[in-house]
């Protein structure tokens, strides 16, 4: 695979919001995302510029990015940290400490090469990397009917949890929890 996977830098907040409205125009962005393209192609600059030098911190959340061999964005994912006691993220507080990974985007051209699997690699390592206190388990959830991406996510050892939480859009359709544990 020729692509290095590395956290995003606060500058690259235009390039993290072109990839993320990619993302949201992607045929099955209504399954994978509960923001829309409408709602994130209206935020000011501000707004971007901020998200993306919070993930570049990596204090309480961090985006990783693949990079191609000439400097193109295939894919990325982010990681919140959630804490006992802290904000809820999606869904319940966090009974444990956690992270949640969100944001799985990978460009249609590098599908099928890896790309996944050493965006997810890097952030389910950056997750354990976390110490004070250490993280127990990393969890993500898809829609019921993802089936794709349901398939990768187990193929790179996440199980289904149990828990499921109705869509914000579609009450009568579910968001299926999966994790792995430490």
């Amino acid at each position: 695979m020729d692509y290095v996977v590395r956290a995003v830098r606060a500058e690259e907040w235009a390039r993290a919001r072109e990839l993320r409205l990619e993302a949201l125009r992607d045929p099955v962005a209504h399954l994978a995302f509960v923001e829309t393209y409408e709602q994130a192609r209206t935020r000011p600059d501000e707004f971007w510029q901020q998200r993306t030098a919070r993930a570049a911190e990596g204090e309480h959340s961090c985006q990783f990015i693949a990079e191609g061999p000439e400097g193109q964005w295939a894919g990325t994912v982010s990681v919140l940290v959630e804490r006992p006691g802290g904000e809820p993220g999606f869904g319940e507080a966090a009974e444990v400490d956690q992270t949640h990974l969100v944001g799985v985007y990978v460009r249609p051209g590098h599908r099928g090469r890896g790309v996944v699997d050493a965006l997810f690699r890097a952030a389910i390592d950056w997750s354990w990397s976390l110490a004070d206190p250490p993280v127990e388990r990393v969890r993500l959830h898809v829609h019921e009917d993802n089936a794709r991406a349901a398939a990768s996510y187990r193929r790179i050892g996440f199980v289904p949890s149990g828990q499921t939480l109705p869509m914000r859009d579609d009450p009568n359709a579910l968001e299926l929890e999966f994790e792995i544990r430490r």
